[in-house]
């Protein structure tokens, strides 16, 4: 059965190849053609002069609030004592701190455990599972897994370095899961919660065995397609004595993986409760060496020993001039349909889990992607290949239902995948810092944005607003700041760009956290095309929130001014809902300083 969105699609895709172009038609306004069915009467019993309704005359009711606004931070830069940020006491507080700015969207990237050479969470070592050391040592000393005399001496606030950080946290943390398991007396509530957690999250036991299994002597080290042949092509007896051998080191992990989906929904709850949502983001691929093409071996384009034969990156764009070799493997839709996308549906049932709407990265690969040589040392060789579309999603929809998708579609879009994104009303993602070459056409400009989009002012793979400015910004584009936002803009253009995404039309607006504080490249998180140095900003020591409640102010008044602020939204700390009414335009700052004193 056809399907509205996917009559929706055909219908885009039959326009954009039509060969001719239809002369535009105005309706028909002759007497014959003008009748009463065409311009219906809203008060058919009512004699001509004859009193209208009562309250006729008042202005309609406001139609329900839908524009929002929100700040993109990952939790690896939230302030902590340990090295790193943890999804405990520092994230309730960033959360509030939110919720005092007037913000109802906190988005994340992959919350993925990353490979442990460059440590992107793009990169991660399983599509499903939590990273555990975002786990905060601290809550686990709560729940008595953890002693006082256990936990490190606090570092000082700075960039986190991720091999230390894992050096010294991974022993705490096996400690604390050694504890859990070793005591089901002590800690019933949390083994009944761990026995629900394992039987609702089946998949967990796959990543626990390809887990265990790197740990191994002799394995660790190698590729799985490296490994003997019993592990390697999963036959039934050698995984069952794998995971006998290997039981400790299953539950171990499992143990884990339990405490950070503990840790992560009470975030999410609390989150929830206070108007602030969660937008996650699920990178398209996932990496060779991980339990997803381990454990689905059949479902991604490999050769006959398990080793990628094509992978995945970008052409040269706008990030990189020799492209992005990401170098994961490429899926076998054909094997994806024919299993009717078993796999997706899991991949976005655990997304549900997790975030109240999720970021997927690269979406044009559903259109069409690139495929590289598993050979070749840039991405510049490579060819495009056709994505399973429209048939993916209407897979989704049947298994799911509605799953709430940001669709980011920059780089090379051809008109396919903005068919794609039209056809399964998902917003797509709108950049301010590429708005100002190639003319008054260009759809990052403000006055081409639509209203289903996500607007930055730059996105965590951009440089800041203000190093971009600074160094990126060719001297004609700063010209043309200068007419289109103001003469001034260059003296604050981190928030001139800020203020410029607020106002706009667009439903959704997303600032990074770097840019509310001004910061320049030096807190960039992310070069597109450069592997190392990137991922380890983090945003200060614990009194941040408090140094930061002047920008929390200056949030809160233009969130109000251009009308993203929640209506039933209250200060921290009030009772009665709704924010004070404020008079003119001139009295927002008031109110708004008013809410962060």
């Amino acid at each position: 059965m056809r399907t509205r969105a996917r009559l929706a699609f055909e219908l885009f895709v039959w326009r954009i190849n039509a060969n001719r172009v239809e002369p535009i038609v105005g309706p028909d306004l002759s007497p014959e053609a003008v009748t009463p069915a065409s311009h219906p009467d809203p008060f058919p019993t009512l004699a001509k002069g004859a009193p209208l309704p009562e309250g006729y005359g008042e202005p309609p009711s406001a139609p329900p609030k839908h524009r929002r606004s929100g700040i993109i931070l990952h939790p690896t830069s939230l302030p902590g004592p340990y090295g790193i940020g943890e999804i405990g006491e520092e994230a309730f507080r960033f959360v509030d701190w939110l919720v005092a700015s007037g913000q109802q969207i906190w988005q994340l990237l992959p919350l993925c455990p990353p490979e442990t050479e460059y440590w992107s969470p793009y990169s991660g070592l399983d599509a499903l599972c939590g990273n555990p050391l975002l786990i905060p040592l601290n809550g686990l000393k709560d729940l008595g897994l953890l002693k006082e005399t256990d936990l490190p001496v606090p570092s000082p606030p700075g960039d986190a370095d991720f091999p230390a950080v894992y050096a010294a946290k991974m022993p705490l943390l096996e400690k604390a899961a050694a504890v859990l398991l070793a005591d089901p007396a002590r800690f019933a509530d949390l083994h009944t919660e761990m026995a629900a957690f394992r039987q609702e999250n089946a998949w967990v036991e796959q990543s626990a065995l390809f887990s265990a299994l790197t740990e191994v002597p002799g394995l660790a080290g190698l590729a799985w397609w490296d490994w003997p042949e019993g592990v390697r092509d999963r036959h039934p007896a050698a995984l069952e004595a794998a995971r006998r051998e290997h039981a400790g080191r299953i539950d171990a992990f499992i143990a884990l993986q339990y405490l950070f989906d503990r840790f992560w929904k009470a975030v999410k709850a609390y989150a929830n409760d206070r108007g602030v949502l969660l937008i996650g983001d699920m990178p398209i691929y996932v990496g060779g060496q991980s339990a997803d093409v381990w454990a689905n071996r059949t479902l991604f384009a490999l050769g006959p020993d398990g080793a990628p034969v094509e992978v995945s990156g970008v052409p040269p764009d706008a990030f990189s001039d020799s492209g992005q070799l990401w170098g994961s493997p490429l899926y076998d839709w054909q094997a994806h349909s024919e299993d009717r996308y078993r796999w997706w549906v899991q991949r976005f049932q655990r997304s549900l889990q997790l975030y109240d709407e999720t970021r997927v990265d690269h979406f044009r690969a559903f259109a069409g992607y690139w495929a590289v040589g598993a050979q070749e040392e840039t991405a510049m060789n490579g060819v495009w290949k056709k994505g399973p579309g429209i048939e993916l999603f209407e897979a989704l929809e049947a298994a799911l239902g509605h799953v709430p998708i940001l669709a980011e579609d920059l780089g090379v879009i051809t008109p396919d995948v903005t068919a794609l994104r039209e056809a399964i009303g998902a917003p797509g993602m709108v950049v301010l810092q590429f708005a100002w070459g190639g003319g008054a056409t260009n759809t990052h400009l403000p006055h081409n944005i639509y209203q289903n989009s996500f607007v930055y002012p730059g996105t965590h793979d951009n440089q800041t607003v203000l190093g971009w400015y600074k160094a990126g910004c060719r001297p004609e584009e700063a010209r043309l700041i200068a007419r289109y936002i103001g003469a001034e803009a260059g003296q604050d253009i981190s928030w001139a760009f800020i203020r410029e995404a607020f106002k706009s039309v667009a439903r959704t607006v997303v600032v990074a956290m770097q840019d509310v504080m001004r910061l320049d490249d030096s807190a960039r998180m992310n070069t597109p095309g450069k592997a190392a140095g990137n991922w380890a900003w983090r945003v200060g020591g614990s009194s941040i929130w408090d140094e930061l409640r002047a920008e929390s102010a200056d949030l809160l008044a233009i969130t109000q001014m251009y009308d993203r602020l929640l209506l039933d939204w209250k200060a921290p700390g009030t009772k009665d809902a709704g924010t004070p009414e404020a008079e003119s335009v001139s009295e927002v700052e008031t109110v708004a300083e008013a809410a962060a004193a």
